[in-house]
C-alpha cells in the first residue's frame, strides 16, 4: 500500500471524482491552500486527512507534503484534484514497491476532454514524476509546474497512466489558469533562449530528456502557435480524436501564442534572467 497526496485550492467541482477513484487507499492526504468553497468539507467527509499551507509554488507544496506531513506509507503518489486513479495503475505501483529498484517513477497521463481520451491530440504519452519513495526525491519549481531532483536511485518509467480531466471546471477556468501559466512559461522561455541547445538530447535522447530537448528547440522556432497546431492536429493525428481533438489542438495553439506575445513583451521591458 502507498499514500496519496492531493494538492487542492477551490476544487469542489473536481475533488469528488478524484476521491471516488481512491476508495481502496487507506491514506489519502489533502494539502489545501486555503480554499473558500466546499473542498475541505468534501475531503473530510470522504475520510481524508486534511492539512493547510499557504501556496508558494507546486514544488514547495509537494516538498512540504512529503517532509512535514505524517504520511502513513514510505511510498507516495502525487495526484491532482482533476485526476483519477485506475486499477491498472495501482497494480503497477504495487509491483514497483515490491521491486524497490528506483527512487521514483515517471507516470504518463491520459488527457480527457468531453469524455474523450485525447490519445493523439495530447501527444500521449506525456510523463511526470508522480510516484516515489519518501526521502529519496525532492521537487524543484519549473515554469508553472515542477520537476524531480536528487533521485538517489534513479527514475523509472511506468506504462499505466492516470486520467487527467483538465477541463473539469469549464473552459473559462481553463483560460484563466493558462493565462497565469503563460506568464510563467514566458519567463522560462526567455531564460532558455539564453542557453545553448543540447543537440545530444534532441537527436539521441529518449523519453523525458528528448522531450525537454525538443521543447528547448521549439523556443527558437518562428510561428510557434501555428507549428503547435500542425504538430498536434496533423503530425500527431489529433484529427482522429474527433471534435474534442480539434478543440484541444486549437486551445494549445492559443496558449502558445499567449506565451510568444508575453516573451516579446518581456524583451521590450528588458526583463532580467530568471532562475529556472
Amino acid at each position: 500500500m502507498f499514500s496519496i497526496l492531493i494538492l487542492t485550492y477551490n476544487e469542489e467541482a473536481n475533488l469528488p471524482g478524484c476521491l471516488a477513484s481512491l476508495g481502496w487507499c487507506d491514506d489519502v492526504v489533502v494539502l489545501d491552500s486555503g480554499s473558500t468553497d466546499r473542498t475541505v468539507a468534501i475531503a473530510t467527509a470522504a475520510g481524508c486527512r486534511v492539512f493547510t499551507r499557504p501556496f508558494d509554488d507546486f514544488a514547495g507544496q509537494r516538498n512540504h507534503g512529503i517532509t512535514a506531513l505524517p504520511l502513513k506509507h514510505p511510498w507516495v503518489f502525487h495526484l491532482d484534484a482533476d485526476e483519477h486513479f485506475t486499477v491498472a495503475l495501482r497494480q503497477e505501483c504495487e509491483a514497483a514497491i515490491a521491486a524497490d529498484q528506483h527512487s521514483g517513477y515517471q507516470v504518463p497521463s491520459r488527457m480527457m476532454l468531453w469524455g474523450t481520451w485525447l490519445r493523439h491530440a495530447a501527444a500521449y504519452p506525456v510523463y511526470q514524476m508522480r510516484f516515489h519513495k519518501r526521502g529519496e526525491v525532492r521537487f524543484v519549481q519549473y515554469g508553472h509546474g515542477q520537476r524531480e531532483a536528487d533521485a538517489a536511485r534513479g527514475i523509472g518509467v511506468f506504462t499505466e497512466p492516470y486520467e487527467h480531466h483538465s477541463f473539469g471546471k469549464g473552459l473559462s477556468e481553463w483560460f484563466a489558469r493558462h493565462n497565469r501559466y503563460s506568464s510563467q512559461e514566458a519567463a522560462i522561455t526567455l531564460e532558455a533562449l539564453r542557453r545553448p541547445l543540447s543537440w545530444r538530447d534532441i537527436l539521441l535522447g529518449r523519453g523525458v530528456a528528448r522531450r525537454r530537448g525538443l521543447k528547448a528547440l521549439s523556443f527558437r522556432l518562428p510561428g510557434r502557435a501555428g507549428l503547435k497546431f500542425v504538430y498536434l492536429y496533423l503530425w500527431r493525428r489529433g484529427f482522429l480524436d474527433g471534435r474534442a481533438g480539434l478543440a484541444y489542438c486549437l486551445l494549445n495553439a492559443v496558449y502558445e501564442q499567449m506565451i510568444s506575445l508575453k516573451v516579446a513583451e518581456l524583451r521590450r521591458q528588458g526583463a532580467p534572467p530568471v532562475d529556472a
